[in-house]
C-alpha cells in the first residue's frame, strides 16, 4: 500500500495524524471555514430537537467541534483576524 520511502518518514504515525497531514497538504477553498461554522451551528441546534439525550449530546458535541474548526483551522477565523492585524 505505501512504499518504502514513505514508512521512512512517516514511522509511527497515528491514523489521526495521517488525516491531520493530509488535509494540511489539500489546498483550501474560499469560504471553507463559514461553511464549517454553518454546519456546525445547524448540528448544534437540530441536536437541541432531539428527544434521545444521547443524540443531544453527540450532535452538540460535533456541532462544537465544526465550530471550532471554522475558529481554528488552516483558513480560520483566529489566522484571518490575526492577518489584518499585522
Amino acid at each position: 500500500m505505501y512504499d518504502d520511502a514513505y514508512r521512512d518518514d512517516h514511522p509511527q504515525e497515528s491514523t489521526l495524524q495521517k488525516i491531520q497531514r493530509l488535509d494540511e497538504q489539500r489546498p483550501g477553498f474560499p469560504g471553507e471555514h463559514w461553511l464549517a461554522l454553518g454546519a456546525g451551528l445547524l448540528l448544534m441546534s437540530r441536536a437541541g430537537r432531539s428527544r434521545s439525550l444521547i443524540a443531544r449530546m453527540a450532535g452538540r458535541a460535533a456541532g462544537a467541534a465544526l465550530i471550532g474548526r471554522a475558529a481554528s483551522g488552516r483558513d480560520g477565523f483566529a489566522k484571518q483576524i490575526a492577518s489584518m492585524l499585522r
